[in-house]
């Protein structure tokens, strides 16, 4: 439990701090976790005392937020923090003066947790929530369909779905559904946009191809390679669209799908100049201009493609080559990304 909150008190403090707790509620019910830990995390989150109490067998429990059990009377303050459940379940938070702006939501996810954690959520919470059953490929037509309605989206309109991490740093948040996604990659704060969405800026961000409802798990799996084919600074944000085609094929192959071109690229990487003399040659139109890039002599870049080629066994500049390159280089963005990893603490 201390891990896990460790973890997230070092995520990037501009991320929203309601994002995290969705985060660390989800980890923690999948965990199964006591009683004890789950009002642990929400006093630990709060910075003040949770409690929870059962009318049938009477019990009432209080820990701190150092996750001390708290023995005073129970506070009167408590009153205007407190979420009653049904079958004479309550919990709360013992805040001091007014209401902090995260309060509800901890309490709202220490609630969905609890009751949980008694059977009284399961046939009322489907862990799969309205957005998960959208970007899911095994759901149905008809529970996409139900599961957008409930979200206010319309089944006529085309949409995209915006990834990040759950460090991203935000500037203009978007407007739409949102939720944190499990996926292979790790937690994706995911938000469903119109096409024509509002501009805004995030970092990390990849931004999926449009789809209507029914296929918006296609937007969101490439909003996710999107995102993992930034490389902050440089490229903080990229929309999927950019790469048309190749997104979408890289996001039905999967990382371990074999890609004899893409092993062969391993190979010029070893290279100082490799990546970057590659980058430069799929993003250009000519051989002199990619030479203009890399601030070399054309000789100098002649030289580096002898050496691409053999590798290789293509010239990437003759026929198909250029497009095997391109989708080569992805492919090794892709599988070397480090974009999701977290941020160094401080």
């Amino acid at each position: 439990m201390q891990e896990l909150l460790g973890r997230i008190a070092r995520l990037d403090p501009s991320a929203s701090l309601g994002l995290r707790v969705i985060a660390c509620f989800d980890e923690l019910i999948v965990g199964n976790v006591n009683t004890r830990a789950l009002l642990s995390a929400a006093a630990s989150l709060a910075g003040c005392t949770a409690g929870f109490r059962r009318d049938d067998p009477p019990r009432t429990m209080r820990v701190t937020q150092k996750g001390e059990l708290a023995h005073e009377p129970v506070p009167h303050r408590c009153a205007d923090a407190t979420a009653e459940l049904s079958d004479g379940i309550a919990v709360w938070l013992e805040r001091e003066g007014k209401p902090m702006p995260n309060d509800a939501i901890i309490l709202e996810r220490l609630a969905l947790a609890i009751r949980i954690r008694y059977g009284r959520g399961v046939r009322e919470v489907d862990n799969r929530r309205h957005l998960g059953v959208l970007t899911e490929r095994a759901t149905t037509p008809d529970e996409r369909l139900a599961a957008a309605s409930a979200l206010g989206l319309v089944a006529t309109h085309r949409y995209r779905v915006v990834a990040a991490p759950l460090f991203a740093v935000w500037h203009g948040r978007p407007a739409g559904p949102e939720d944190v996604i499990g996926t292979p990659s790790g937690p994706i704060h995911a938000v469903v946009v119109p096409e024509g969405y509002e501009p805004f800026t995030a970092s990390p961000c990849g931004i999926g191809v449009p789809a209507t409802i029914d296929a918006l798990d296609r937007s969101f799996r490439t909003a996710v390679v999107a995102l993992r084919l930034c490389v902050p600074p440089e490229e903080p944000m990229i929309l999927a669209d950019t790469y048309s085609g190749l997104v979408e094929l890289l996001a039905e192959a999967g990382d371990d799908a074999h890609h004899g071109d893409a092993n062969a690229l391993d190979k010029v990487a070893q290279h100082a100049w490799g990546i970057e003399t590659v980058s430069a040659i799929v993003t250009t139109q000519s051989v002199r201009e990619a030479a203009r890039l890399l601030n070399i002599h054309h000789s100098t870049l002649h030289s580096r493609l002898q050496t691409i080629s053999a590798a290789l066994g293509f010239n990437p500049l003759e026929g198909f080559g250029r497009t095997r390159l391109g989708t080569a280089f992805l492919l090794h963005r892709l599988r070397n990304s480090t974009v999701l990893a977290l941020p160094p603490p401080g």
